[in-house]
């Protein structure tokens, strides 16, 4: 990983992993990829690893980002996906060259074209989208309880009630603000617990 940089919050789905790139949307937002070497990197951690990226393509990445956001948030609260989203998220899907192998260990992985193009793997990324958002997989999209993230995010908990994008970020910093709060109607319960 490279220095100064946020780190990557990284999930077991690749396509709201990829959205979660960009957090804490609806408060001070934390752009975890700002850099074309910074996708590289994000990409490589996922087992996407790309040879360069262009501030071209970083455009490219971050416009399927906001895409598959906006995506995934309408079917998360079963509106009409935004047309304008649907179509990035195609289009990425077909303008990439990447195959599904199997592993040795009974694994899928994806082999990207023989230049390791950028486009090769957001064309990944958009397929695990319409997987998701197609309703394909078994799990459920919801958003983020945080109301300073609002992240999408692939719900695959038993009973689909989970309710944050990340336990150690959101939900730890959501039930830390409930006990303070707490703390501060009733003093008397601190001193005496």
């Amino acid at each position: 990983m490279r220095a100064g940089f946020p780190d990557f919050r990284l999930g077991s789905v690749l396509a709201t992993s990829f959205t979660g790139t960009l957090s804490e949307r609806r408060g001070n937002a934390v752009e975890r990829i700002p850099t074309p070497h910074r996708l590289v990197d994000w990409l490589a951690v996922n087992g996407l690893a790309v040879d360069s990226c262009t501030t071209a393509q970083l455009d490219l990445a971050r416009e399927l980002r906001e895409s598959i956001h906006a995506a995934a948030t309408a079917a998360a609260i079963q509106d009409a996906l935004p047309a304008s989203a649907v179509q990035v998220i195609n289009d990425r899907s077909a303008q990439g060259r990447a195959a599904a192998i199997l592993t040795p260990e009974g694994k899928r992985r994806w082999r990207l074209s023989s230049a390791s193009r950028v486009e090769d793997a957001l064309s990944v990324i958009a397929a695990d989208a319409i997987s998701i958002i197609a309703g394909e997989r078994d799990g459920k999209l919801a958003l983020c309880a945080s109301p300073t993230c609002r992240a999408a995010f692939f719900d695959t908990s038993q009973s689909r009630t989970r309710k944050w994008c990340d336990m150690n970020t959101c939900g730890n910093r959501q039930k830390k603000a409930r006990f303070n709060a707490n703390q501060r109607k009733n003093p008397r319960l601190s001193a005496t617990g």
